[in-house]
C-alpha cells in the first residue's frame, strides 16, 4: 500500500485530484466559520497544497502539470462574468464613468507602486517583468507576462498572492475608510484582488459582485493593452 501511494503522487491526474479535494475541505472550513476573510478557502488551500507538496517531495512542475484542466477553464470562466454584469447593467451605467476612471488611475498607480517597492528592494528584471502584471486577473496576466517574456509561474503566484491579501485586509480598510456602499467595496475588491476578490464581493451581494467585474474586465482589458507598450520603456 505504501508502493501504491507513492506511485499515485507521480500520476498525471495527482494534481487536480489533489486541488479539488482540499480546496472542497478549505470551502467547507470556511462555510462553516462564517466566512471569514482570513479563511479565503484559496488562502487556505494553497498554503495546505505547498506544505503537502513540500512534505511528499513532489517538484511544483508536476504538480502544475496535472492542473492544465483548472488553468484552461480560467478563461471560460472570465468570460462567464458577463452575465451578473448584464444583470445589474442599469447600476452599472449609471456609475461608469467614475469607474473607468478610477481603474485607469488605480490600475497604472498599483502596477507603478508595485514595481517601485520591488526596484527599490533590489529585485532582478526578470522579477520586475513577471510582477508588471500582478494587477490583472490571472489568464490575462499569463498573456501579457508572456508577451513581455516574463516567467508565467512566478506571474501566477503573484496575482493570486496579490488576491488573497487584498481579500484579507478588504475589512480593514473597509472600516477604516467607513466604506459601507457595496457597490464602492465591490470596485475595491475588483481593482486589488481581481478575481479572489470579485468571487468575494458576490458572496457580498449581486451588486458588489456586479461593480467587482465590470472594475475586474476593465482593469484586465486597460492594462493588458497598455502594460506590453510601457513596461518595456522603464524595464530594459
Amino acid at each position: 500500500m505504501l508502493e501504491l501511494g507513492r506511485s499515485l503522487l507521480h500520476k498525471p491526474l495527482f494534481g487536480l485530484l489533489l486541488t479539488l479535494a482540499v480546496y472542497q475541505l478549505a470551502l467547507l472550513l470556511y462555510e462553516r466559520c462564517g466566512k471569514r476573510a482570513f479563511l479565503h478557502p484559496v488562502a487556505t488551500s494553497a498554503l495546505v497544497i505547498a506544505l503537502l507538496l513540500k512534505y511528499w517531495g513532489v517538484p511544483y512542475a508536476h504538480y502544475l502539470q496535472g492542473n492544465k484542466l483548472l488553468e484552461l477553464l480560467l478563461g471560460p470562466t472570465t468570460v462567464a462574468l458577463a452575465i451578473p454584469l448584464y444583470k445589474e447593467f442599469q447600476h452599472l451605467r449609471q456609475l461608469a464613468l467614475p469607474v473607468t476612471l478610477t481603474v485607469i488611475i488605480g490600475g497604472l498607480f498599483a502596477t507603478a507602486s508595485a514595481l517601485a517597492i520591488a526596484w527599490w528592494v533590489g529585485a532582478s528584471d526578470q522579477a520586475l517583468l513577471a510582477l508588471a502584471p500582478k494587477t490583472i486577473t490571472t489568464p490575462m496576466a499569463m498573456g501579457v507576462a508572456e508577451s513581455l517574456g516574463a516567467l508565467t509561474t512566478l506571474t501566477t503566484g503573484a496575482v493570486v498572492f496579490t488576491g488573497v491579501i487584498g481579500v484579507l485586509l478588504s475589512p480593514v480598510v473597509f472600516y477604516v475608510l467607513q466604506l459601507k456602499d457595496p457597490r464602492l467595496q465591490g470596485v475595491v475588491l475588483g481593482l486589488n484582488a481581481h478575481g479572489v476578490g470579485t468571487a468575494r464581493s458576490f458572496e457580498m451581494g449581486a451588486s458588489a459582485g456586479a461593480f467587482a467585474t465590470l472594475t475586474m474586465c476593465l482593469c484586465g482589458s486597460f492594462l493588458s493593452l497598455t502594460l506590453p507598450y510601457l513596461i518595456p520603456l522603464v524595464i530594459h
